[in-house]
């Protein structure tokens, strides 16, 4: 048997969600696995026509945009339903909408029928918003909850194309132990529950992959002794980017800093989980006033920034943030510095010059001067070297 990356422990999703430790058991250890990683896949977007609308603000600048562009982005959008007297009686969201055209209301000509394209937010409440009886229809509002004007309806045109299933997890020359090996002696069917975790070449845990349900067997091809089990998971997968963040974690904790320098930007952004699922909770901050230096040479986007400061407050492969309020968290203590500190940012150039506004409407990493008011606001002294 190869060295394996993944050991298989048993999963009991009770005993998990009560917060019991030691109910885990190791049913095998497993040289590899196919079809592990998969991006996930993008909500599906659809097509709909707010209808008696009078746009306000960005969604009238957007329509604007679009009658002159054939479509304009125009970011998140949320349809607040009205009761009948005009009040308020909750949310549904459309994400990352593009306004795509508009004609002439056929029961109010003052007012238009504008088309978007967007996909359902996961956190809405309910699969389509609907009116309640003498309703006068909903407020239209953006992210941060500014007016855009109201319309008497929503039509669903036309639904985006169906999702794609993913295939079955094979992992592939597994040495089964314990509970399982019982159940394949015994020509069991129902083979258990089964959380994949990916561990270095000491058998190190580094970070779970998969957590699932086993659904068949075949004796391997890589030994005597050894099987190839398929998994159905039931948790989302790794990211593509995944895999190049475990191969270079495979040794163990990189002790070498900048290892993350050469990923693409969406491993940068899995090299920051990892680091924080290999964080230790248990080390004592550091004393306030402290200095930190920060290794900006390979600043060229935002995931870079966030794993040059992890590593600046905790070392390599350290966490110290993913994200703005990732980062706020942290701030707060317990996870290695103690405010106020001082940082000192060294080639800051590359990051000045990388970070700029990325130009769509909606969400979009911090640019490099909203990065320095953001540490400042909360007391971090910034040196630029």
């Amino acid at each position: 048997m190869g060295a394996p990356k993944y050991v298989l422990l048993s999963y009991d999703e009770g005993a998990e969600s009560t917060g019991e430790h030691g109910y885990e058991e190791t049913w095998a250890l497993c040289e590899d696995a196919e079809d592990l990683f998969a991006d996930p896949v993008p909500p599906a977007r659809g097509t709909y026509e707010l209808l008696g609308c009078a746009p306000e603000g960005d969604l009238r600048t957007a329509l604007a945009r679009a009658r002159a562009d054939g479509s304009a982005p125009l970011g998140l959008l949320a349809l607040e339903t009205l009761d009948k007297t005009g009040r308020g009686e909750g949310e549904w969201w459309l994400e990352d909408v593009r306004v795509v055209g508009d004609r002439p209301c056929a029961r109010d000509l003052s007012l238009r029928d504008i088309t978007v394209e967007g996909s359902q937010s996961d956190d809405n409440p309910y699969d389509y918003p609907e009116c309640p009886p003498l309703s006068p229809g909903y407020r239209i509002r953006g992210a941060d909850g500014e007016p855009w004007g109201v319309c008497r309806d929503l039509a669903h045109v036309q639904e985006g194309p169906p999702e794609q299933l993913d295939p079955p997890v094979r992992l592939l020359g597994c040495s089964p132990q314990g509970a399982l090996r019982a159940a394949l002696d015994g020509g069991e069917e129902d083979l258990g529950h089964v959380k994949v975790v990916r561990i270095d070449a000491s058998g190190r845990p580094v970070q779970p992959a998969a957590e699932g349900e086993l659904r068949a067997w075949i004796p391997s091809a890589r030994g005597p002794g050894l099987v190839d089990l398929t998994l159905d998971p039931w948790s989302e997968r790794p990211p593509l980017a995944a895999r190049e963040v475990w191969d270079l974690w495979g040794e163990g904790r990189p002790s070498e800093p900048g290892r993350w320098a050469g990923c693409s930007p969406d491993g940068r952004r899995f090299w920051a989980d990892t680091a924080l699922a290999n964080h230790a909770h248990d080390a004592p901050n550091r004393p306030p006033g402290t200095t930190y230096h920060l290794d900006g040479s390979h600043v060229t986007d935002a995931p870079g920034f966030f794993c040059a400061l992890g590593e600046a407050v905790n070392g390599p492969a350290g966490y110290f943030g993913w994200g703005l309020d990732a980062l706020d968290d942290c701030l707060r203590g317990r996870w290695g510095a103690t405010l106020p500190f001082t940082l000192v940012w060294h080639d800051a150039a590359v990051a000045r010059a990388c970070l700029g506004v990325t130009p769509h409407a909606g969400r979009r990493p911090p640019t490099f001067e909203e990065l320095l008011a953001f540490l400042t606001e909360r007391h971090v002294e910034v040196r630029l070297a």
